[in-house]
């Protein structure tokens, strides 16, 4: 059985060695809106280590927005995608679709012979995590998520702290992802009554927050519990957007033996931020004021080395501790985020080396999510993380489809998507 810490990687030095290809990653991108800044990478990067060969959306308008693309394959969906695909030797594929399906297509394209990256979420289900995994275990093929936040360059900055051993031992994290905006923005994002964006309880897209919190601390989740607060300002906009809760916060015992508080996908006043709390120091970034773009160190001062001068030190990243290719990352997406991503896809996909947001990873965010919101529709009840390695703790959820999300005629939800609907047991 393939252990779900397969390796960790970290992006220090990439490029520094002289690697021989096993084979060049032909990639196709469905979902072409979620997936244009991918597009733009992978067209930036060398033809012979990775290049984009077909772009599958079932909105033309979305196709007709790509740019600066040549020689690739349009289709509007994803059986003709992927036959295409199985022609021409297309041997991976980016999934940038609707976040609540992407479980489904991925087992679709590794079941077709394909190594798959995933954006933002692994599965919707508990099921379906379940379902995700036996199929990267029975198959053999390459998965990644591709979460991009602990791979900007403030986020590398509290990696290399952390990994230093500054901090001592890891005892509290925190990590804050914000995407709200004015209603014509919510709008555009919700373009019809019964889409995912409307329906998506705020512990869901936790990746963003929690994402980060494991990769500086190299930990998993191991319980969660959570609480969700509801917005009077979102209950203004449910007519198109039922799921009127601004936070879901959850905390979570990791399995390195610290504690963790993250959001989903807030919708508040406020800035992303992450903060790593140790015995010895503390390590931190959010989006305010002139310190924005640089990272707090902090130690008391019975706690300070003596090479130490000052106590408090905001730091610029140290990009050369992660070698020539951090130069270039520089400029990317997410705060050089989506370029690492794409060199993730490079190294496992065409040389083999393990990363960090493996397909145990992916599952493991996914069910903090999923299991967040039950927590939070039950005052606050701890759950359990299954260990998605270990088949016994699998087959107790394998047939747990609890969903919030409805199909297009609006049937099928089984979980409210908001407080507002009321907690379990309540009228």
């Amino acid at each position: 059985m393939l252990s779900k810490k397969t390796g960790v990687y970290f992006p220090k030095n990439i490029g520094s060695e002289v690697v021989i290809m096993e084979k060049t990653i032909k990639i196709g991108m469905f979902g072409a809106w979620r997936g244009n800044s991918y597009i733009r990478s992978i067209a930036h990067r060398d033809p012979d280590e990775i290049r984009l060969v077909a772009i599958c959306d079932k909105q033309a308008d979305k196709l007709a927005r790509v740019e600066d693309v040549d020689n690739v394959e349009f289709f509007p969906d994803f059986d003709s995608f992927l036959e295409y695909g199985l022609k021409t030797g297309m041997n991976a594929v980016f999934l940038a679709n609707y976040f609540h399906q992407h479980a489904e297509y991925a087992i679709r394209a590794m079941e077709a012979g394909m190594d798959v990256v995933s954006e933002c979420t692994s599965a919707a289900t508990l099921k379906g995590c379940v379902d995700l995994v036996r199929c990267v275990e029975r198959t053999g093929r390459k998965y990644i998520i591709a979460e991009n936040y602990p791979f900007s360059t403030k986020n590398l900055e509290m990696k290399r702290i952390a990994d230093s051993g500054a901090l001592g031992t890891f005892l509290y994290a925190e990590g804050e992802y914000n995407h709200s905006g004015p209603i014509e923005m919510l709008q555009e994002l919700t373009p019809y009554k019964y889409h995912w964006r409307a329906w998506m309880p705020r512990t869901y897209y936790v990746t963003h927050a929690m994402g980060p919190l494991m990769y500086i601390t190299n930990s998993m989740p191991k319980y969660v519990s959570a609480r969700a607060a509801h917005s009077n300002l979102l209950e203004k906009i449910r007519d198109f957007r039922p799921n009127d809760d601004g936070i879901g916060r959850m905390f979570c015992e990791m399995d390195n033996g610290m504690i963790a508080s993250f959001t989903g996908c807030t919708a508040m006043a406020s800035r992303s931020r992450y903060r790593i709390c140790g015995d010895i120091a503390s390590i931190e970034w959010n989006g305010y004021g002139d310190t924005q773009g640089k990272v707090r160190l902090f130690y008391e001062d019975y706690t300070k080395p003596e090479s130490v001068v000052e106590c408090e030190n905001y730091l610029e990243p140290d990009l050369d501790y992660w070698g020539e290719k951090a130069k270039e990352a520089i400029n990317a997406g997410h705060g050089g985020g989506d370029f690492w991503i794409v060199q993730n896809m490079v190294d496992c996909f065409a040389h083999g080396k393990p990363v960090f947001f493996d397909v145990y990873k992916g599952v493991a965010m996914s069910a903090t999510g999923i299991l967040g919101w039950r927590s939070a529709l039950n005052h606050g009840e701890n759950f359990k993380i299954p260990d998605f390695s270990e088949e016994e703790e699998r087959k107790l959820v394998e047939n747990d489809d609890l969903t919030p999300f409805p199909d297009d005629q609006g049937e099928g939800a089984t979980l409210p998507p908001s407080l507002m609907y009321g907690h379990y047991g309540e009228q």
